[in-house]
């Protein structure tokens, strides 16, 4: 593929910043990961940052920390609004946990939310709205807010694919409670695997803290909202198990990285616009695609190309054409999650008709955007349907 999905950002600097760690010997997760926890909390405007393995795994503990609280936490069988169109890892730690799923449709331009459809799904039964910011993407904070304003709902982010995005001048992924991040390798920063999360809330994050690695009192302040005051007695301390956690801890190695990384984000996300730009100069108004409508500032993932209803292409011949010039694609996330056969294991309930959903499942796909110039990329795309 001469215009792939994804390729690497790492320098010099990344290979360093392994070798510092493989040097000290400490490969397990601790000073490195801490310094990236908080140039990440300095970067988003976040009180707090919990580093863990994947993007995957920080939706885990994101949904798990919810069960933990000490006031109003949620319980089996609360009702959760999700878009049908995201990744399998947005929605599987609701299923883990027992919630309801209640999947609603997207809008046809953003990709994200259909507010309308968003307001009518609200019910007094609704204790949750988990936004996902997609294709870099962010949500109408503003509107989402207006709609769950004074009632019972707590909102959640997945950020995954939307890191550096800008919703009125504020980082995606800081609107919810709690906002995750992904540092998989095709995302806008990469440090092979990794997730984050991002709170201002103490409680939620010693409770993350606590899932993230076995449940145990070890990594909590002496002080803190899950087990109370800790005893001075390492011994005692070291193997006291107080939540029902996991192992999803970092390794050093990664926290390095991102160290490294983070400081060349905000010119990754400028390349990506820029890229954008051009991109949006030559799909708007396309007569076989539709492409996505920014909402605030994206940071632009990737570029969406989504079939007229009018077209006469279909998606196959799309597909054919874009290999046979070296356009490496795949469907727009998993398309509308909601057809798919593990959803037979799920509590759920279809909200209205996942028209918007199923369009993009059929008639979309995306290629990438990259974190340097593509201009002769997107002129081998545009010809491609000249």
């Amino acid at each position: 593929m001469t215009y792939p999905l994804a390729t690497t950002s790492w320098d010099q600097e990344e290979l360093t910043a392994i070798q510092r760690v493989i040097e000290s010997g400490n490969y397990s997760m601790g000073k490195e990961v801490l310094e990236f926890e908080k140039k990440f909390s300095e970067y988003t405007g976040s009180k707090y940052c919990v580093m863990v393995n994947s993007g995957s795994s920080a939706n885990l503990l994101m949904v798990g920390a919810m069960f933990y609280k000490k006031n109003n936490p949620w319980k089996r069988g609360d009702e959760i609004i999700v878009p049908a169109v995201s990744w399998p890892t947005t929605y599987y730690p609701l299923y883990q946990y027992g919630l309801k799923l209640k999947f609603i449709d997207i809008d046809i331009d953003s990709l994200n939310f259909d507010l309308t459809s968003l307001e009518s799904a609200i019910t007094d039964k609704t204790r949750g709205i988990l936004a996902v910011n997609l294709l870099g993407n962010p949500n109408n904070f503003e509107k989402i807010n207006h709609l769950i304003a004074g009632k019972n709902i707590t909102l959640l982010e997945d950020n995954c694919e939307s890191m550096g995005a800008k919703f009125s001048n504020r980082v995606a992924g800081t609107f919810g409670l709690m906002g995750t991040h992904s540092t998989f390798f095709s995302h806008h920063i990469s440090t092979m695997e990794g997730g984050l999360i991002v709170t201002d809330d103490e409680e939620i994050y010693h409770i993350l803290l606590c899932l993230r690695a076995h449940g145990w009192t070890r990594n909590l302040p002496k002080q803190n909202h899950v087990c109370g005051t800790k005893s001075d007695d390492f011994f005692q301390e070291s193997f006291r198990f107080v939540l029902p956690g996991y192992n999803v801890r970092p390794l050093e190695m990664e926290g390095a990285i991102g160290q490294e990384q983070l400081k060349k984000l905000p010119a990754f996300i400028e390349a990506r616009r820029e890229n954008a730009k051009y991109f949006q100069e030559v799909f708007s108004n396309h007569p076989i695609f539709r492409i996505q409508k920014e909402i605030g500032h994206s940071s632009w993932f990737g570029f969406s190309l989504v079939l007229r209803d009018n077209s006469f292409f279909d998606r196959d011949k799309v597909i054919k054409i874009l290999n046979q010039n070296g356009i490496e694609c795949r469907p727009i996330v998993a398309g509308n999650f909601a057809k798919n056969e593990v959803v037979k294991f799920f509590d759920h309930e279809i909200h209205q008709r996942l028209v918007n959903a199923e369009w993009i499942d059929e008639n979309g796909l995306f290629v990438g955007n990259h974190h340097y110039p593509i201009k002769e990329h997107l002129l081998v795309l545009k010809k491609s349907f000249s």
